[in-house]
């Protein structure tokens, strides 16, 4: 027995020390780390909300959020106070730079130009990307939104090398067909109304599974349809935060639905990535081919062992820019028909511009090039509805910002909406519809602040897409433009939400006229 309470003895000593270094970890995590970062800014004259006990200041953010939903906006473009309610509270409350808190996670938001150039040109490549919550993980994995160093230059050319020029005016044909069948269904529609959000979301899934993938959209409906479902689970959870530890041991309903989607997802991807890989090794074709899933195949083959991607870096992939690049040029469309059906004066003029380069043929690679009045209309349909609201950024050692010193371990927040509707940077007028503000480019439209505009990002890690996205986009417009006027339904109600990207609650309703 004696034995037995000697061996007993150590083993509740180490217990309780184990119990001791947790909870000092705990406490270290939310409360000392945060209470320094909080002293360390004030002393630099940051301030901002309160950092309550694990949710920081999430709660509050949360609460706004419901009451912004809430209110009616009229057809105003003023959006920011219902898309980023905390933000237009607290930079009206604290001042352009202040501190607000993911849980314990100090996050420095900042809206002042100058410092957002210097922190996304990143030139000493010191900002990294932030680690996603683990809902948006599941969307977008390891892929090259998130991963840094050499696994993130290596996916950034190959993306690179599938998005050049060339091969995007390859593309083209495979979008045109697209948009024809689309405009082939609104036949049935002519003089009624519309619901153009969903068709455009069709669209988008289409032009992405015959340019990107090679098959049609019914391929891809099943991971199109689960990753709907999934960015609805990542939005409701956005700002949610639980005790440390805690979701590993009790689940959600969210959380195993989640983990559910996300396996779906990469099942029916894998079986595309299969369905390619055997139609070379059978002798069907030739090669793996040159589109975006091509592309990937040859790297994850590539004799060059240090050049080659793993079959999770492919399904990493391909699930970004499923969503990416369906999402994004959805988006665009949807709010760019909404503006034109509230400014005609600016649809007829973008009509006109179309009819004389094209008349009614389909459009070609030249001719979209010299899109002029399209592609203003494009960047303040871009400004005013940015399709990402928001660019955050970490980083893990001190570093100095502007006249800013930054303890480590900090994350950045920068407010995409924010800055396209800052009066300061674009006038008065900000919340009107001006695509002429664009005419002499985007330095004239800021007052040089050029990193005041940022539908796609800045610096290395620009949107790889967004050329993809805007020829997407004109071809689209242009040849809607050349078959249809349309004007706002009366049944439409103006209620953007912010569902990872800014989105028409309720779709966008317009009246179809055939020319």
């Amino acid at each position: 027995m004696s034995g037995v309470r000697d061996l007993t003895i150590p083993v509740l000593c180490l217990i309780c020390l184990c119990l001791i270094l947790v909870l000092i970890k705990i406490f270290h995590e939310l409360w000392w780390a945060p209470s320094r970062v909080k002293h360390l800014m004030g002393l630099q004259g940051v301030k901002g909300p309160s950092c309550r006990f694990i949710h920081g200041s999430t709660k509050e953010m949360i609460s706004m959020q419901k009451e912004a939903v809430a209110r009616p906006l009229g057809l105003s473009n003023d959006i920011v106070p219902k898309l980023l309610p905390h933000v237009h509270c607290w930079t009206n409350l604290y001042g352009k730079n202040y501190l607000q808190w993911s849980g314990p996670r100090a996050q420095l938001v900042i809206t002042e130009p100058e410092l957002i150039k210097e922190l996304l040109s990143d030139r000493e490549r010191v900002y990294h990307k932030t680690k996603h919550q683990a809902y948006a993980k599941k969307i977008f994995g390891d892929g090259i939104l998130t991963s840094q160093g050499e696994k993130w230059a290596k996916l950034r050319k190959i993306a690179n090398h599938a998005f050049q020029t060339e091969s995007l005016k390859g593309m083209i044909p495979a979008m045109i067909a697209s948009v024809e069948g689309m405009i082939e269904r609104w036949k049935d529609h002519e003089g009624k109304e519309i619901n153009v959000y969903e068709d455009f979301r069709l669209l988008t899934s289409e032009v992405i599974s015959r340019t990107a993938f090679g098959s049609s959209y019914l391929e891809g409906k099943a991971i199109f349809e689960m990753l709907e479902k999934l960015t609805l689970v990542t939005s409701k959870n956005l700002y949610q935060q639980r005790f440390p530890g805690i979701s590993k041991i009790f689940k959600t309903r969210d959380q195993i639905e989640s983990e559910k989607l996300e396996k779906g997802i990469r099942e029916s991807i894998i079986e595309i990535i299969k369905k390619r890989e055997n139609k070379v090794m059978n002798g069907e074709e030739d090669s793996f081919g040159s589109d975006f899933l091509g592309v990937l195949l040859n790297a994850h083959h590539d004799a060059d062992i240090n050049q080659r991607i793993s079959v999770d870096n492919m399904v990493d992939e391909c699930k970004t820019f499923y969503f990416a690049g369906q999402e994004t040029t959805n988006s665009l469309l949807a709010w760019t028909v909404f503006l034109l059906a509230v400014n005609t004066d600016w649809q007829e003029k973008a009509r006109t511009e179309v009819l004389d380069l094209f008349g009614k043929e389909k459009p070609n690679p030249d001719g979209i090039t010299k899109l002029k009045s399209m592609g203003l209309i494009i960047n303040e349909s871009l400004r005013l509805y940015a399709p990402a609201s928001a660019i955050t950024r970490r980083v893990d050692r001190e570093v100095r910002l502007g006249k800013l010193n930054l303890p480590a371990n900090i994350d950045f927040f920068v407010p995409i909406l924010a800055l396209h509707h800052d009066p300061q940077i674009w006038g008065e007028d900000v919340h009107l519809f001006k695509p002429e503000r664009f005419s002499e480019g985007v330095a004239k439209a800021t007052n040089d602040n050029t990193a005041a505009f940022l539908p796609f990002g800045m610096g290395p890690r620009t949107c790889v897409g967004f050329s993809f996205a805007i020829i997407e986009a004109k071809i689209a417009l242009t040849m809607i433009l050349q078959r249809y006027s349309f004007t706002l339904s009366p049944a439409y109600v103006h209620s953007p939400v912010k569902i990872l990207t800014t989105r028409p609650q309720y779709g966008v309703q317009v009246i179809l006229h055939p020319l």
